[in-house]
């Protein structure tokens, strides 16, 4: 699949009609019974950060879904790391098979997820993916939403020539995948202000063992090895 900008932005707006109109839609009446009430904004960023977050100011929700985060689920190489790939195979959406259709429409529920918990009140600091958010997540599985959305997805990827592979496919064998790290290296890893620079101090089977660098000086990390770009 090709992954230029203008393909993935395209594939980033999919991702947010189909949070208005598959996800947002039929609890929209519910939502704007609470507190928090409010409208809702997508939008695609151009790093890897996908969140949701509400502006109590604006009363207004906000998904954000970033051009790197749909990037790394084109390939198994890069899927790897991802809290969606651990919850589709570990709680058996969509049967546990990964494809990047599978990623993406589940990406799509897990930040609505959010929007409904931090709705309910059942958000708070130190307390994200606990056993309500995983409540929420499970019902839009059940319910047949994740299914609409996926759905959703599809037909429209396929009616604007966009391709997005629902093919699935089984990650690599992580010993190939630390065999591209050495103890030593200088690597960076997360996004916009969040980004980090440091060293590999250890290799290890899932993840390596950063020293950071520059501000982060001081600070040890144990990073996905999906997650890791080397520098220079």
């Amino acid at each position: 699949m090709r992954d230029s900008s203008s393909a993935l932005h395209q594939i980033g707006q999919l991702m947010c009609e189909a949070t208005r109109d598959i996800l947002w839609q039929p609890s929209a009446d519910w939502l704007s019974s609470q507190s928090t009430g409010g409208a809702l904004r997508c939008r695609v960023g151009s790093g890897q950060a996908t969140y949701h977050r509400y502006d109590p100011r604006k009363k207004q929700h906000l998904i954000n879904y970033g051009l790197r985060m749909i990037a790394a689920k084109l390939q198994p190489e890069t899927a790897e790391g991802w809290l969606s790939t651990r919850e589709i195979r570990g709680r058996g959406y969509f049967d546990g098979e990964l494809s990047t259709l599978n990623l993406l429409a589940h990406t799509c529920c897990h930040e609505f997820s959010h929007l409904l918990q931090y709705s309910a009140g059942q958000r708070s600091f130190g307390s994200v993916h606990n056993r309500h958010f995983y409540e929420i997540l499970d019902q839009l599985h059940e319910s047949g939403g994740a299914v609409a959305t996926r759905h959703f997805l599809a037909e429209q990827a396929r009616t604007r020539g966009l391709e997005l592979p629902a093919a699935t496919f089984e990650l690599p064998d992580s010993r190939h995948l630390a065999q591209r790290w050495q103890v030593g290296e200088t690597v960076t890893f997360g996004e916009g202000t969040g980004q980090k620079h440091g060293e590999i101090i250890r290799v290890n089977r899932k993840t390596c063992t950063v020293r950071g660098k520059g501000p982060a000086r001081g600070t040890r990390y144990r990073v996905p090895l999906s997650m890791l770009r080397k520098t220079g």
